[in-house]
């Protein structure tokens, strides 16, 4: 069976919105454009915003200041109801008492008599819904007789059942376990591409970001530190929250002279683009580098542990002449060796002033 609901895309335009609670800033001028049929992610830490952001769309809260629109048109002059947005939460906020086609045809069943559709058609809509999130045949259990991830599918089924013009997702997997999140997740991409839903889901898990979005925007204090597709934001962080936050990262403190860039009074043999003199830090990634011998122009190490991680063996380093630790991914049969002296040679890697926020490399 096909899916063969109507979808109204709606392009979203967040403009300078500004949310204080009392004295306490939850959001400082975030502004943002989403494209119709867009699938955008909210990535940050708790306390980041995003969920405020998110609730501002729904029509849950309404910012101090800024503006939000819905195809040109003013959002926050909009109901709840008006704005037609289909809602996703962690919890699933099923109701217990009604059977899984029951919760799915609720909004439809509850709209005014004039926008009401007719019993026939909401049993149709219904069935079809429960063949797109693969629960056919479930129609009559409810919610206590289904796991978490088969719950989920029916929150979703519901939220897509009033026809919304935009779907919100909560931090929709986060009561799962991760096989079940693994499942969902390319489950959930699946429906995007059948559906073209534009879609806004909130989540602090940067691997489900990653995986899922078009566009991910990563927030942190109530900002927006950068936006941009997955491979731009893991392999071009903007900032060093972004490089931290993203994966994982070593830092090292380093001094930019002339051009070229020293760890203490080890050179490194690195490039350096348009960076000022003076203090820096160094960002790579563990899986990034190269290792060798000859510890000229290279950060020198010394090899203090090493363990299995599946495919790669993790070696933890400790750079000399430092109290700093890296670590480093190199393939499982590497041959190493404790306090075995080591070169390593990000091949990626970024530069951030130590006072400012320019980048290069």
């Amino acid at each position: 069976m096909g899916l063969d609901l109507p979808i109204a895309r709606v392009n979203v335009s967040i403009q300078n919105v500004v949310r204080t609670f009392g004295a306490t800033p939850a959001l400082h001028g975030v502004s943002l454009d989403i494209a119709a049929g867009e699938l955008i992610a909210l990535l940050g830490p708790s306390g980041s915003g995003k969920t405020t952001l998110l609730r501002i769309l729904a029509g849950l809260d309404i910012p101090t200041s800024g503006q939000v629109l819905f195809n040109r048109e003013d959002a926050l002059k909009l109901t709840v109801q008006e704005r037609n947005v289909g809602l996703v939460f962690q919890n699933y906020a099923l109701f217990r008492h009604m059977t899984v086609a029951q919760n799915i045809g609720f909004g439809l069943r509850v709209r005014p008599r004039s926008r009401r559709p007719r019993r026939r058609e909401i049993k149709r809509r219904t069935f079809e819904l429960l063949d797109l999130v693969q629960l056919s045949g479930l129609e009559k259990r409810y919610p206590s007789q289904l796991s978490g991830g088969q719950r989920q599918r029916v929150a979703f089924a519901r939220a897509l059942a009033i026809e919304p013009r935009l779907l919100l997702l909560d931090e929709p997997f986060g009561a799962l376990d991760a096989k079940v999140r693994r499942e969902l997740r390319a489950w959930l991409r699946e429906i995007h591409d059948k559906t073209g839903h534009t879609t806004v889901f909130v989540t602090h898990d940067q691997e489900e970001a990653l995986e899922l979005a078009d566009r991910v925007v990563v927030m942190s204090e109530g900002k927006i530190e950068q936006i941009g597709t997955p491979d731009e934001i893991y392999d071009m962080p903007s900032s060093p929250f972004v490089f931290s936050f993203i994966g994982e990262a070593n830092t090292l403190s380093v001094n930019i002279n002339n051009g070229q860039i020293w760890l203490d009074d080890h050179f490194l043999d690195l490039a350096v683009d348009d960076i000022p003199s003076g203090p820096a830090q160094l960002f790579f990634r563990p899986h990034d580098v190269a290792v060798t011998n000859n510890l000229a122009g290279a950060i020198p190490a010394k090899v203090q542990g090493a363990r299995r991680h599946g495919g790669i063996r993790r070696l933890d380093l400790e750079v000399v002449g430092r109290s700093d630790g890296i670590e480093i991914d190199l393939p499982a049969d590497f041959g190493v060796e404790l306090s075995q002296p080591i070169g390593v040679r990000p091949r990626r890697y970024r530069l951030f002033r130590t006072s400012t926020s320019l980048t290069e490399e």
